[in-house]
């Protein structure tokens, strides 16, 4: 069979790995892809961008595709998957409604509430002072609020504001045009204490199935401080998800969250990704929902898994999902993000990278922001690559991952040095 990936990061480049080992995958375009993706064995690249939907569904027409799996966020919440439908094409990821459930804040906070599924307090805004007046009067009660620009901001559209000076300063922001129109609304939170987990479950529309849990480290810097980003690494399984935390989560949380597209009319067919609070007492509320596979959680779940891709993949896009019992390799895997000096700040690209050829067994490097020229590979991208590494055990794989890392350089590289510090602490 056929398969075409859409998009470029360090998500497509695993998928197209992923898939590419499976003996029932003849080929796999992606596009635009990468220089990490371009180099998989029966892969190619296309030079078509993520939202050129007509180009993209002619491809996959004229290249008799036989699945199309789209990665990133922004294709699905403009509606890449109805386009596809309505074309017969058969596509692996939720529709325009659905895909809302990450494109809106303010919709899957009232999604959330209508299902009765655990989550933060909140309110929306339209306007500054609105929004100015409610956390003068909420800080003075509590210590900390969460901002969110409700539309899609890359993962760095959220705030947690200690007081009101820094309240104030991300309100201005976002309505000032930081994000964009994604800002034009925002959410305020109240803060969940716990520790984050992120389970991708499979959903086909009539079941939904969970991954393991990974956790991903969100901020720039060492020890979980300084500015939110896309995420700057992983592990996978998240022992803080335990036995009785996922039986809470499919129960109070997918179930729910299934049940609840369904009364609405709304056939979800792909990832939900539920960002996870865990509480200490094993309990559950959801921070967020995604509507695709998390970047860089789809770097250690999917290494760890033993089915082949496509057919999982399959079964999900047709409904079939229930036939394909889910099967894992025992261990662990990590993943270690380089990104490039001032990320998510502003940052320089065109940087040569050296060392990709240098290999410590078990060990994948997956390219996110990168290109090919003249036979060398440059930076393209705030995060470059993501290094990740199996073992049977967390530590061994961290000591893989960052043993990899080290034979790796460009100018200006920036890697944290704590990924699974929680974890491994404990």
């Amino acid at each position: 069979m056929k398969v075409l990936v859409v998009g470029s990061g360090g998500r497509e480049h695993t998928l197209v790995w992923k898939l590419a080992q499976s003996e029932g995958v003849d080929q796999v375009f992606c596009a635009p892809g990468n220089a990490g993706t371009a180099r998989e064995p029966k892969s190619q690249n296309v030079a078509l961008e993520a939202l050129d939907f007509a180009g993209l569904a002619e491809f996959a027409q004229k290249e008799a595709i036989d699945l199309t799996v789209i990665g990133p966020e922004v294709p699905l919440c403009k509606g890449v998957v109805d386009y596809f439908q309505e074309r017969g094409l058969l596509v692996f990821g939720p529709n325009h409604v659905g895909a809302q459930i990450e494109g809106s804040k303010s919709w899957a906070k009232e999604f959330m509430v209508q299902a009765k599924i655990p989550t933060a307090l909140s309110h929306t805004f339209t306007d500054f002072e609105s929004a100015k007046n409610y956390v003068q009067d909420r800080l003075a009660h509590v210590g900390k609020l969460v901002i969110k620009a409700d539309g899609l901001a890359a993962g760095k559209g959220v705030v947690i504001a200690q007081d009101l000076a820094q309240a104030l300063a991300a309100l201005d922001s976002m309505f000032k045009g930081l994000f964009g129109s994604a800002g034009s609304v925002v959410v305020i939170e109240e803060f969940l204490e716990g520790q984050e987990a992120s389970v991708l479950a499979l959903c086909d529309g009539k079941t939904i199935v969970p991954l393991w849990a990974a956790q991903d480290h969100k901020t720039i810097g060492e020890g979980d401080q300084g500015p939110n980003t896309g995420g700057m690494g992983a592990y996978c399984p998240a022992p803080v998800v335990t036995a009785k935390t996922l039986a809470f989560t499919q129960k109070e949380i997918l179930d729910r969250a299934l049940a609840e597209f369904q009364r609405r009319g709304i056939d979800y067919r792909g990832i939900l990704y539920a960002g996870l609070m865990v509480h200490p007492d094993e309990t559950v509320s959801v921070v967020e929902f995604n509507c695709r596979f998390g970047d860089p959680e789809t770097q250690v779940v999917l290494p760890l898994l033993a089915n082949s891709l496509e057919q999982v993949l399959m079964a999900t896009a047709k409904g079939e999902l229930q036939s394909v019992p889910l099967q894992w390799h025992p261990g662990a895997a990590v993943c270690v993000v380089m990104a490039a000096g001032g990320y998510p700040g502003p940052y320089c690209q065109g940087k040569v990278i050296t060392g990709l050829d240098n290999q410590v067994p078990e060990t994948l490097v997956f390219h996110a922001g990168t290109e090919e020229q003249d036979g060398r590979i440059l930076t393209k991208g705030g995060r470059v690559l993501g290094v990740t590494a199996i073992a049977p055990t967390l530590q061994e794989a961290v000591d893989r991952a960052y043993q990899r890392c080290s034979f790796i350089q460009f100018e200006d590289a920036y890697y944290r040095m704590d990924i699974a510090h929680r974890v491994l602490k404990s």
